[in-house]
């Protein structure tokens, strides 16, 4: 027997699965997945496991058989958490106010609860078309488990639904992440003669000018009206050069954060911004070097009249729109689904202390996915 709803989420909750670069911060993900596999086996799902890496695992749980049909998508990861900030034990659910609080509920462990919960209502053999379920690794930090979903056989699924917090709402499409660091090498001297070295603030004086001048070359050359910021972004978000008042400052180092529109090429920008970083240091006495802080996760967009937005649509009563936040999508994508962004919870709980999901969205969640998967996979609609 399967556990009840608040107990399938107590559990997920209950198993840490921390994402971090920091490796003291980092925890595997594969009490998660095993919980998940033993759930999946027991409403007759064949499950099958995918190393990722050390520690780190991919679910894939299919039931029926042939192509189409419908993908339930989610990553198993959570972010590290401030334990001084939270007024609960993040891995126990503390239940109050009509809330579930814990780290996970609602970005995004709880979404494989309703899944299983929308799931029981039916039987093997209603499945005409497949429903296959991904559980993910590291998305908070690499988008690992996406990217080895790229090597992995599936039966060529059509349709794809996303279970990021939306609050219920359709996503078709989101921005992509582009974060570099940009490191101006100059040369350290004593202060009180500045032809004694090249002060690397000063050069990057001139890459800040250069930057925010393509900036807003992109925002006049790129736009969308679904986005509440139409244009890209660019964000200068760290910057770091010197030690001591009276020394020429030797070194200086900008990391940015660059949010390309769906159409815009992650390689193109970074060819982009290489040939304008060397424009600048062309003439100069500055070494200057540009290095990904990750790969980046390209923008992404479903088309408005493809039956899985229709059907988002119809069924939440909402109109499909567009986030910032980058999720897997371009990689289930790249797999060739219709891919949309689609479940409980608000984004503006998601990487909060205290993190909650309301108890008054289990229902609506458990309905919308019983009627997904009965239109794709018993209904068998293309």
């Amino acid at each position: 027997m399967l556990p009840a709803l608040p107990d399938l989420i107590k559990q997920l909750i209950a198993a840490p699965s921390v994402s971090s670069t920091k490796p003291e911060l980092d925890t595997s993900n594969e009490a998660v997945i095993h919980l998940l596999a033993d759930w999946f086996k027991t409403l007759d799902f064949k499950v099958e496991l995918q190393t990722v890496s050390l520690g780190k695992k991919n679910l894939i749980a299919t039931i029926g058989t042939g192509s189409g049909g419908l993908v339930l998508s989610g990553h198993t990861d959570t972010v590290p958490y401030d334990l001084e900030r939270w007024t609960c034990d993040p891995f126990k659910i503390t239940e109050q106010d009509h809330k579930f609080y814990g780290l996970g509920t609602c970005d995004m462990k709880s979404f494989f609860a309703f899944a299983i919960e929308a799931i029981k209502t039916f039987n093997s053999q209603d499945f005409k078309r497949p429903l296959i379920i991904l559980a993910t690794a590291d998305e908070e930090t690499t988008m690992s488990g996406a990217k080895a979903l790229l090597n992995y056989p599936l039966s060529k699924p059509r349709h794809a639904i996303i279970g990021e917090p939306t609050n219920l709402k359709p996503i078709r499409m989101h921005k992509g992440i582009l974060m570099e660091k940009i490191h101006i090498q100059g040369l350290a001297g004593h202060s009180s003669n500045p032809d004694l070295g090249h002060n690397a603030i000063e050069g990057m004086v001139d890459v800040l000018a250069t930057l925010s001048h393509w900036r807003n070359e992109l925002q006049q050359k790129h736009q969308n009206p679904a986005f509440a910021v139409p244009h890209p972004t660019l964000n200068f978000g760290h910057i770091h050069g010197g030690d001591n008042p009276n020394r020429i400052c030797g070194a200086c180092e900008l990391h940015i954060d660059l949010r390309p529109l769906p159409g815009m090429s992650l390689d193109n920008l970074r060819e982009t911004l290489s040939l304008k970083l060397q424009a600048v240091a062309k003439d100069s006495p500055f070494s200057i070097t540009q290095s990904a802080l990750f790969d980046g996760i390209p923008a992404v967009e479903t088309d408005a009249n493809k039956d899985i937005v229709k059907a988002a649509e119809q069924l939440t009563g909402a109109t499909a729109e567009a986030v910032a936040f980058g999720t897997e999508a371009p990689y289930l994508k790249q797999m060739g689904m219709d891919t949309i962004v689609l479940g409980p919870g608000s984004i503006d709980q998601a990487h909060q202390p205290d993190e909650f999901i309301r108890l008054d969205q289990f229902n609506p969640t458990v309905h919308l996915l019983q009627q997904m998967i009965h239109r794709y996979c018993v209904q068998a609609h293309d």
